[in-house]
């Protein structure tokens, strides 16, 4: 159960604005004989839930744009918006690619998508990613 529980983590801080690669673990667990289902439920799992932190703070945290820490600059911020307007709440399908997976999520949050729906297509989005690694490596 350790393992599975250190790769939900592993993914859970891949979602988030942190780099890390979660499929890295993945692999390794796979190739070490661990159960093929658990390993994407938990992968999965804490893949999304990692994305809906990006949710909440770009739901929650948006007053505080104008302070240093805040992880986008305004322009890049409204860049996002726009391009999240043109392409709408269908491109949370695509929160698992590298480099605007995780901003995405946060965009969503800035957006006010309906945290139902934005989990609904982050977690297929993302089951969809660690079931595509799974097939690869079980053809290797």
């Amino acid at each position: 159960m350790t393992a599975y529980l250190g790769l939900f983590f592993g993914a859970f801080i891949a979602a988030t604005l942190l780099p890390a690669y979660s499929e890295i673990v993945f692999a390794g667990l796979l190739s070490a004989g661990y159960n093929p289902w658990h390993l994407l439920f938990w992968a999965s799992l804490g893949n999304t839930l990692g994305a809906a932190v990006n949710w909440l703070l770009g739901r929650y945290l948006l007053h505080f744009k104008e302070r240093s820490w805040f992880p986008f600059k305004t322009d890049s911020l409204s860049g996002a918006q726009r391009w999240f307007n043109r392409w709408g709440v269908w491109s949370l399908l695509l929160a698992w690619l590298p480099i605007i997976g995780d901003p995405l999520t946060f965009i969503a949050g800035v957006m006010r998508v309906p945290f139902p729906l934005f989990i609904a297509l982050t977690a297929l989005g993302k089951t969809a990613r660690y079931a595509t690694v799974l097939g690869i490596l079980s053809l290797v």
